[in-house]
């Protein structure tokens, strides 16, 4: 039966972590498997493995065959290197004790790799971490400064509010002098209004004799004279000047052509 080191998924959607694994080739991915072998987590810096050296090396000396990943992962803790290391001293080029030492110091090497790169990043850490201090605390220095100027300006405008102040502010000596206006001596002074000696003296107002002396008007002595008018002997004195004197006076032109005569 072909076997393979292969992973397993695990985890969250974001955050897998796989499980290293022999299984039948044919099986699933997920599906069933042989052994576990150790634990691969990506989510780290450098990656986490955990292996179970002897298991693994044991598998693929019987010949399972690993995924590329699955044979990263084993170059990575050394299964590889071993396994090259066994099939040298297979082949008589050194004996075990040569290949154990050749081994010790391949681990040596490779944790001193795997130290220095996390040195390498825990300082890259820090000092990512200390540039972030320092720019936060030189922004917070400029925001301090920018509010000592805004202070200062403000201090400098309220004195000089402060000294122009007086001369407008307490001058109001004029506007709170209403001594005319709540001098209201002539509007409460209605003693003229309220003298009665002037104004109950309306006797030359009351005193319509002259008003009230319509008598010359209803006198109707002329109005009602109307004698001259009902004195028709002019009218009827007319009678006498409708002087047919002139009319009948042919007698003394008669006489006067008797006279000539």
């Amino acid at each position: 039966m072909p076997t393979k080191i292969r992973l397993q998924r695990h985890g969250k959607k974001s955050k897998p972590i796989y499980k290293i694994v022999v299984a039948d080739s044919r099986a699933k991915r997920d599906g069933k498997f042989i052994e576990n072998l150790g634990q691969y987590n990506p989510n780290t810096n450098p990656a986490t493995v955990e292996l179970n050296f002897d298991r693994a090396l044991d598998w693929v000396m019987k010949g399972a065959q690993p995924t590329n990943t699955a044979l990263v992962l084993l170059k990575y803790k050394g299964v590889m290197m071993k396994k090259h290391l066994l099939g040298g001293v297979a082949k008589g080029a050194f004996n075990e004790e040569e290949a154990e030492n050749r081994f010790e110091a391949w681990l040596t090497e490779k944790e001193e790799k795997i130290n220095s790169k996390k040195d390498a990043l825990s300082k890259a850490e820090q000092d990512d971490k200390k540039a972030r201090l320092a720019a936060e605390k030189e922004i917070s220095e400029n925001r301090a400064k920018e509010l000592a100027n805004a202070n200062a300006e403000l201090a400098e405008e309220v004195e000089a509010v402060a000294e122009e102040a007086p001369a407008t502010e307490e001058a109001p000596a004029t506007e709170e002098a209403p001594a005319t206006e709540e001098a209201p001596a002539t509007e409460e002074a209605p003693a003229t209004e309220e003298d009665p000696a002037t104004e109950e003296a309306p006797a030359t107002e009351e005193a319509p004799a002259t008003e009230e002396a319509p008598a010359a008007e209803e006198t109707p002595a002329t109005e009602e004279a109307p004698a001259t008018e009902e004195a028709p002997a002019a009218e009827e004195a007319l009678a006498t000047e409708e002087a047919p004197a002139t009319e009948e006076a042919p007698a003394n032109e008669e006489k006067k052509e008797d006279s000539a005569e």
